[in-house]
């Protein structure tokens, strides 16, 4: 238990810690952000398909390819409901730097709330990993998404700025955005840990909702500035690190 409230701080902290590199660089370099959110992104990649979809396979029995592509396409299906609603980072964040000048304090609301539900579902996929008991995955699945959070936190404290938003409301509201995760961590840990039975179908739930991220926010994001190349081979190189690492931990 010790282990998910350690962890479940350091994946909301990782967002908090973004926030104050972005109060530090106010102006960071987009190239920068996005070979970190890529590398970010293969990081996230790895964990979901080795740490969460394949012990998802594992566990199913008779009927693990079902509940897996199941769990999978419904997790997946839920996020994209969520971006129905609240549009996320690749079309709030673009529109926020775009007329960055002119910032529209409802616009920049809506960009950190929508951060704020898309952290709920990361904050399930690390708490159901380490609710299969296989500790070392566990902490490759939140390390994964802790590394995601950080150019996230990065990149919400300029337009809120820019907005008129005092600094110290400011950090709250990055702040805020961490602590959901949090909440999503413990939620997902003992949704598994009450009942075993829903384990196949968490584990594939929350690499559904990861792949999506990873598909339909991270990459189209680090793709929108010119830096295709150099965003692809950043995340090769966090997939790769994750394979490896995953390699060594047996």
């Amino acid at each position: 238990m010790t282990m998910v409230l350690l962890t479940a701080l350091g994946v909301g902290g990782a967002t908090v810690f973004g926030a104050l590199i972005g109060f530090a660089f106010k102006k960071i370099s987009t190239k920068f952000s996005d070979i970190v959110l890529s590398f970010a992104a293969g990081v996230m990649l790895a964990a979901a398909v080795l740490g969460l979809v394949l012990p998802s396979l594992e566990y199913g029995g008779k009927y693990s390819l079902f509940i897996t592509v199941a769990g999978i396409f419904t997790g997946a299906l839920c996020l994209n409901l969520i971006d129905k609603l609240v549009p996320h980072l690749h079309r709030l964040a673009g529109a926020d730097r775009e007329e960055h000048n002119n910032a529209n304090l409802n616009r920049v609301l809506l960009f950190v709330a929508a951060i704020a539900i898309h952290n709920f579902p990361e904050g399930i996929a690390a708490g159901v990993g380490f609710g299969s008991g296989d500790v070392s995955q566990a902490l490759i699945i939140a390390g994964g998404i802790a590394l995601q959070n950080i150019p996230e936190g990065m990149v919400i404290i300029g337009p809120m700025l820019a907005a008129g938003i005092p600094a110290g409301r400011t950090f709250i509201c990055a702040l805020a955005t961490g602590l959901v995760e949090v909440l999503g961590t413990f939620m997902g840990y003992f949704a598994v840990s009450i009942s075993s039975a829903v384990l196949p179908f968490a584990l594939a739930f929350a690499g559904g909702t990861m792949l999506y991220v990873i598909s339909d926010e991270m990459i189209p994001e680090t793709h929108a500035h010119g830096n295709e190349r150099g965003a692809t081979y950043a995340l090769l190189v966090g997939f790769c690190v994750m394979l490896i690492t995953d390699v060594l931990l047996g």
